[in-house]
């Protein structure tokens, strides 16, 4: 069972770090919250991966930023708000179902409330 863990981990760290090396390259896709799931992957399930990782250059600008400074810059926390609310709102009018569609705009509200409040804001002078 622990191999079987440990597989997982290891192979959701490196498609959460595919998805962020994309979304470094891509304008709408946020890269830095699958970084911080990768790292978190890594250091769970491999000391290799880990180290690896954490010797990058990603790993410094996104990971270990954010958790020396437990925050993000504006910029970023605005642009994973908007590509969210797209995808949110795209699946509200795809769904025809009212309590689906409720649950949808109740999490989308917690979303602002948690990037808002519980998210520190970087100021452009503060960031590494």
């Amino acid at each position: 069972m622990k191999h079987i863990k440990r597989a997982l981990l290891v192979l959701l760290g490196l498609i959460s770090f595919g998805i962020g090396v994309a979304g470094t390259i891509l304008p709408v896709l946020p890269g830095g919250p699958f970084y911080l799931v990768a790292a978190f992957c890594f250091t769970k399930s491999s000391e290799r991966l880990d180290n690896w990782f954490k010797s990058t250059e990603v790993y410094d600008k996104y990971v270990e930023g954010f958790r020396q400074k437990r925050g993000m810059r504006r910029k970023e926390k605005i642009r994973i708000n908007l590509i969210a609310d797209f995808f949110i709102i795209l699946s509200i009018f795809i769904m025809h179902i009212i309590l689906v569609q409720i649950v949808l705009v109740v999490l989308g509200l917690y979303k602002h409330y948690y990037f808002i409040k519980k998210i520190k804001t970087i100021k452009p002078e503060e960031k590494g």
